[in-house]
């Protein structure tokens, strides 16, 4: 067993500062940090913990501007009748993620930060077309993720949030690991005031991307029947003992048909 240090954070300015401390992390929900602090692919010097910070929590909706918390939980954003009135998918979304005890300490900020290429909020905030939000700036989410567990992120930055303008339509549908409930594949599909927006994860070799050739078939109609015929290349997805990168292309576009489906209610 190695020494750790732990602090807990009373706010993010706090927090920023004591990053600065040898190679400390910041300490959410845990989802990720402390399973990989068991298996030693992590060790850090000290453990900012930010759950406590209450200005990092709370879903704001005005009209269909839609503000949420990096520190609130999948589970509050399940729950949230007021999401739910304006933009269902996202709820629903949440609620498929892991099992009831990821849900109830797992937070949005936690996991666009770590970027896991089968995590569900990457997809969903590429394709509401999102503004996360940081301690030092605003980043549109096509300029957050940049990668495989790679994000825009410098060193003492924190997310802070994430706003975007709920779509008139929105859906997500997964192919989902029996055992951990991420991602084979994942598709969130939207369409707002401008355009069609599809991204996909638990696909891609480089992480969340977004799909055009399926983006321009539902352009000309936002229907299941426009993807018919419709063929995503297997070029840059990910083969692994779940699904080779011919099987995930596959799905790809049967997860898109669901989730046209889904958006049409």
């Amino acid at each position: 067993m190695y020494s750790v240090n732990y602090h807990r954070a009373a706010s993010v300015s706090e927090a920023a500062k004591l990053l600065k401390i040898g190679d400390a992390k910041l300490l959410s929900g845990g989802m990720t940090l402390i399973p990989a602090m068991k298996t030693r692919l992590a060790a850090p010097s000290d453990l900012v913990d930010i759950s406590r910070i209450e200005a990092l929590k709370g879903i704001t909706v005005s009209g269909r501007t839609v503000t949420i918390g990096a520190g609130t939980t999948h589970y509050e954003v399940a729950t949230s009748e007021k999401l739910r009135k304006v933009c269902p998918a996202l709820p629903n979304m949440a609620s498929l993620i892991g099992d009831p005890a990821v849900r109830h300490k797992g937070t949005l900020g936690g996991s666009i930060a770590n970027n896991d290429p089968a995590a569900d909020y990457p997809a969903a905030m590429l394709a509401l077309g999102a503004t996360i939000i940081t301690n030092k700036r605003q980043l549109p989410a096509e300029k957050f993720f940049k990668g495989l567990f790679e994000t825009a992120l410098k060193d003492g930055e924190i997310v802070t949030g994430v706003t975007f303008t709920a779509p008139a339509k929105a859906g997500y549908e997964k192919f989902r690991n029996p055992a951990s409930r991420y991602a084979i594949v994942g598709v969130f599909v939207s369409k707002g005031k401008d355009g069609v927006r599809v991204a996909v994860t638990g696909a891609g070799d480089d992480g969340v991307f977004r799909s055009k050739v399926i983006e321009a078939a539902l352009a000309k109609s936002f229907e299941p029947a426009a993807l018919e015929g419709v063929k995503v290349p297997a070029d840059g997805l990910m083969s692994d003992i779940h699904a080779s990168a011919e099987y995930r292309a596959h799905l790809i576009v049967v997860m898109a048909k669901r989730a046209v489906a889904a958006a049409n209610g």
